[in-house]
């Protein structure tokens, strides 16, 4: 098996997710869309800018819905 090389961008990714994860945990919830603070969390906030960074390689850009 190879293994594979994280970049900066995947590990910040990877980091976030954890931290996610170990909210919802505490709130003892499966998804962040159960939660009150849904709109206003800035953890999952940070989730996702991680997100659109891992996809762009911090190359900028814009994500827009």
């Amino acid at each position: 098996m190879s293994e594979q090389v994280l970049d900066e961008w995947q590990i910040a990714l990877t980091h976030k997710k954890e931290e996610l994860e170990n909210c919802q945990k505490a709130l003892q919830l499966k998804s962040c869309m159960k939660c009150e603070k849904l709109l206003d969390c800035t953890l999952r906030d940070a989730y996702i800018k991680a997100v659109y960074d891992s996809m762009s390689k911090g190359a900028g850009g814009g994500f827009e819905f």
